[in-house]
């Protein structure tokens, strides 16, 4: 294979010309092609296509529709987008017919309705607009009736058994206040509408349809807060959200001859590289090439979609880089993540690559985290959480803040629940990631503040300074009244609270159904203490709302943190406060079926008991289903590619001390002797691990992910200890797996 010519059926990338003999090699093939890759993607002319053209050019937006709709209609589909309000059935045909003609001109000829199950993917289910006319020819048709409802299968999705296999009826439901969209592809373009997805008996299959309810939630206990302090206007609160997206790239060459990336996602087995992270030279450094084109073309793409991506940078890691958007409505933002998502996995294909979101594809590297930002506020009120410069006279600020301290003191349990999967695991509590304890992080300005109010009223606010860098030619900086913090799961960042404990695989549906009921129950509890203590009477508000803050930041301040989250000391301080810490996924999923969660979600009607418990069940059959793929895989690499090689150099580490032993030289056996000791314990680690993968299985999730938690990852971890070693003395041209030196630094 000394000269080899490969190319991609899209015609997007090509290898070739290489001189490299490569011997059968998986391995060797690999590098090979990887360093012989030569991009095929022609550039955009931007003199023909400004980037400005490019924005929501794919998106039936609000601009779009009032091109399009008469002027009641578009008024009524505004109402129910920006206000919250019903929608009018009787619009659904006029808003069809438009969006199918908008569509068909863009060469449209199939329509999905998209929703979002419990796996945490995408799906969709495509139908034609084209209608036979019974005269040889079609028509192309497209009714309200379709718009608003689709059918797909209720039962092939997870459904917590709210859904038995022969019960299999289920409906989309068009989410209207998320635009429609055009999703293009070389052979054609189709009309994306996002809906939500619900069971014959109208419980959520999905992820989208609590989001939803939860901001509803969220802004009737609002308007109640703000009714006291004298703001009627009933304009809808929002909560709002911004995910940063982390992620690594890797060259699919390397991906597909890595049995453990291409089924897991995450590399089960690998050795450290000699260089890493440690000398901190690529966070924020000069973007390879090849990885710019890459985020330049997502970045167009997702323009044309109405994402609102905003920056891009090198992460901490060799090879991980991060995307953010700005803020969104939270339901739009969930559905733009979900987008980004698929669209950074396709682009990254044309490009040779393999886009992985794993939270820990790489053992000893910086995992991956998806850091929610989590805001609320309305059209006349702005932002809710925006302290101004002055957050001690800010009583409207405060109370808010203050809600949602309360709402994570008192269910840290749910919030640490809604970031617990098996890949999320592997990353908190790491030194790149939060720990499993939630706590929040004020700053010194806020945490100031709450304190003045804890000893009886807050009369100041630590100033904003000025940043003098002491040299002539640049600019004194405005300075923030207190610094960040990288190691809390739950920081406030200025005007706003970034959940930083979610993973960079995750839906974001999850972490804002949690954030926006937990503090629409604040609000509740906000709104109804201070309801009873004023009566009515304006004037007495200052004084009902002094008493009800103190009490707020007395009975639920030890969930506020501005240390070291990393530091073993904050472990036993957190265990003093009484604040949880679950490690595990095993540990923290059943916290979903708490009495004090339960009843949070059935009174907002966010949901049910059968839907929550639903959750529980698929979340906790997802863990097991995960660990139990890694180790069968662990079991097959270990056999079939490790052990073989580790035998072959084993082999000819024994021939050649034989040999030299005939002539009558010495040879040192410590080599020899430390292989030998090593494929036992491989062969030994891999039989336990396969005993113990014998014994799981049980009818109970909870008991099955304790036993795989406890009993199947230690034995995992064994065989890799075994195999990482064997691979820092197996000779390289033997070796069989590409190595993270060459994965993560090889472009």
């Amino acid at each position: 294979m000394s000269s080899t010519s490969k190319e991609k059926a899209s015609g997007s990338y090509a290898v070739s010309g290489s001189s490299v003999t490569i011997g059968g090699s998986p391995r060797m093939a690999a590098i090979s092609a990887v360093t012989n890759y030569k991009p095929a993607n022609p550039p955009m002319n931007f003199i023909e296509t400004t980037t400005q053209d490019l924005y929501g050019a794919n998106v039936f937006g609000k601009s779009e529709m009032k091109a399009r709709l008469p002027k009641p209609v578009f008024k009524s589909v505004m109402k129910t987008m920006e206000a919250g309000q019903k929608l009018d059935p009787t619009a659904a045909d006029i808003v069809a017919s438009a969006m199918k003609d908008w569509a068909i001109e863009k060469g449209a000829t199939h329509y999905a309705h998209v929703f979002y199950p419990l796996t945490g993917a995408t799906a969709e289910k495509h139908d034609s607009f084209l209608t036979p006319d019974g005269e040889g020819s079609a028509v192309a048709e497209f009714s309200g009736a379709q718009l608003i409802q689709g059918e797909p299968d209720g039962s092939s999705f997870p459904t917590g058994g709210i859904r038995a296999t022969f019960e299999a009826r289920g409906y989309t439901i068009w989410d209207v206040t998320s635009p429609a969209y055009i999703l293009e592809n070389d052979n054609g373009t189709t009309l994306c509408i996002p809906t939500a997805f619900v069971s014959w008996t109208g419980e959520a299959l999905d992820k989208k349809t609590p989001v939803l309810r939860s901001m509803q939630a969220l802004n009737v206990q609002a308007q109640r807060v703000l009714k006291l302090f004298g703001y009627e206007d009933g304009a809808l609160v929002s909560s709002t959200a911004g995910p940063e997206q982390e992620y690594f790239l890797i060259d699919r060459n390397f991906f597909f001859a890595r049995p453990d990336l291409l089924n897991a996602g995450r590399t089960l087995f690998g050795a450290k590289p000699p260089k890493g992270q440690e000398f901190d030279d690529h966070y924020f450094g000069a973007i390879p090439d090849r990885v710019l084109a890459f985020m330049l073309e997502v970045e167009r793409e997702l323009f044309k979609l109405g994402v609102p991506v905003k920056t891009r940078h090198n992460e901490v890691a060799p090879s991980q880089y991060e995307i953010a958007p700005m803020f969104e409505f939270a339901n739009v933002a969930t559905d733009h993540q979900q987008l980004t998502m698929t669209m950074m996995r396709r682009v990254a294909e044309k490009y040779g690559m393999t886009c992985l979101m794993h939270e820990k594809p790489f053992a000893g590297v910086n995992g991956s985290g998806k850091h929610v930002n989590w805001s609320m506020g309305s059209k006349t009120q702005g932002n809710l959480l925006d302290p101004g410069d002055t957050p001690h006279e800010n009583a409207k600020f405060l109370l808010f803040c203050a809600a949602v301290i309360r709402g994570v003191h008192k269910y840290q349990g749910l919030l640490r629940a809604v970031v617990a999967t098996a890949g999320n695991d592997h990353r908190l509590g790491a030194n790149e990631a939060p720990p499993a304890i939630i706590s929040i992080f004020l700053g010194d300005q806020l945490m100031d503040v709450f304190d003045q109010i804890k000893q009886g009223g807050a009369s100041s606010s630590i100033p904003k300074g000025t940043l003098t860098v002491g040299v002539d030619t640049l600019p004194p900086l405005p300075k923030d009244a207190g610094d960040r913090n990288r190691t809390s799961p739950f920081a406030f960042t200025g005007n706003r609270f970034e959940f930083r404990a979610v993973g960079s695989g995750q839906s974001i549906a999850g972490p804002l159904v949690a954030m926006n009921t937990i503090v629409a129950d604040s609000l509740d509890y906000c709104a109804t203490q201070l309801e009873e203590a004023t009566g009515g009477d304006p004037a007495k508000l200052n004084a009902a709302l002094q008493k009800l803050l103190t009490d707020i930041i007395t009975e639920h301040g030890a969930v506020v943190f501005n240390g070291d989250g990393y530091s073993e000391e904050w472990h036993a301080e957190a265990e003093k406060r009484g604040l949880i810490n679950r490690k595990t996924s095993a540990d923290a999923l059943p916290g979903l079926e708490a009495p004090e969660v339960k009843a949070l979600f059935s009174k907002y009607n966010v949901l049910s008991e059968r839907e929550l418990e639903s959750r529980m069940e698929t979340y906790l059959e997802q863990y097991c289903k995960t660990i139990a793929v890694e180790a069968a895989l662990m079991v097959e690499i270990a056999r079939t590619l490790i052990f073989p090689a580790a035998v072959r150099y084993q082999g000819e580490l024994a021939s050649t001390c034989a040999n030299l032993k005939m002539l009558g030289y010495d040879f040192d056996t410590n080599t020899l002797d430390k292989v030998t000791s090593l494929v036992k314990d491989l062969q030994d680690g891999t039989a336990d691990l396969e005993t113990k993968m014998a014994k799981h299985g049980f009818a109970d999730l909870k008991e099955e992910s304790r036993y795989l938690c406890d009993s199947v990852l230690p034995a995992m971890l064994a065989v890799r200890t075994a195999a990482d070693e064997l691979e820092g003395i197996v000779a390289d041209d033997i070796w069989p797996l590409p190595t993270y030196q060459e994965m993560l630094f090889v472009k």
